[in-house]
């Protein structure tokens, strides 16, 4: 079976976070997506755009720039399926980490290197035995696995960490068809409605998550700091590449670090009254 035609590439992202962690990162993306659980800690994002096929650059190029951006802003391991008619991959992002990928062609030959899955493994923190021997299997020739079946091999190996994605969203199918899966199925709208709504989101999750002391006081100021001091020189850095993810991963940075420094300046003036 082909993984796609050449008109209909697909991808999907999975977060290692619940959706209220990720929302208000994906809010940054400016992409309208649809968000969904998929399984014990983590979360699908199913984008409706398409902006490989509007000259952004191919899929994967793409998907990395929003996993990139993604792991800055949520804080969580974010990983990038993607596929087209000729081939098919994966992005692990996690931090400001080097990424680290596969890549399969259509009729599921590896062209990849070992060292990533291994990397893939650790960072995940899955059973280095059990687990890494069988993503070492999909680095191995089989001339039974497609694109498409190494893809749904490497979402088995990642179900023993808690993945389980809603029935119907399966890597390998048109972009498409996975967002009317994703519809039917309840999916939460994702859509930028300007900086002030993502603010009001960022602003919810730290007012209802476990931050605790880290939205305020010396560490929040610190914290704050450092990513205005990472985010600008990252924002110029996709400006001047014409890199949208990397810019967006940046721009995060930056409107994370001005909020937490107004947020930790504003919880304190009562306490100073």
């Amino acid at each position: 079976m082909p993984v796609a035609d050449a008109a209909a590439p697909g991808a999907l992202l999975l977060c290692r976070a619940e959706p209220p962690g990720v929302r208000p990162a994906a809010h940054l993306l400016r992409e309208r997506m649809l968000l969904a659980p998929a399984g014990d800690g983590w979360s699908v994002l199913v984008p409706e755009a398409k902006p490989w096929l509007s000259g952004a650059g191919p899929v994967d190029e793409v998907l990395a720039g929003w996993a990139n951006a993604l792991t800055v802003g949520a804080g969580h391991p974010v990983i990038a399926l993607w596929w087209d008619a000729a081939q098919a991959g994966y992005t692990l992002a996690s931090g400001f980490r080097r990424t680290v990928g596969y890549v399969w062609l259509a009729d599921g030959t590896p062209v990849g290197e070992g060292e990533a899955m291994r990397t893939f493994a650790a960072r995940l923190g899955l059973d280095p035995v059990i687990d890494a021997e069988a993503l070492d299997g999909l680095t191995r020739p089989d001339s039974s696995a497609d694109a498409r079946a190494r893809l749904l091999g490497l979402i088995a190996v990642l179900g023993r960490a808690g993945v389980a994605l809603p029935a119907g969203l399966t890597p390998g199918e048109p972009a498409d068809r996975l967002r009317s899966v994703a519809e039917a199925q309840g999916g939460e709208v994702i859509e930028w409605n300007g900086w002030r709504d993502a603010v009001r989101a960022e602003l919810a999750a730290v007012e209802g998550g476990p931050l605790g002391p880290w939205v305020r006081g010396p560490k929040a100021r610190l914290l704050g700091a450092a990513q205005l001091a990472a985010g600008l020189p990252l924002t110029a850095w996709g400006l001047g590449r014409r890199s949208g993810g990397w810019t967006t991963a940046g721009a995060i940075l930056v409107a994370h670090g001005v909020l937490g420094l107004a947020y930790d300046r504003m919880r304190a003036r009562p306490d100073r009254a």
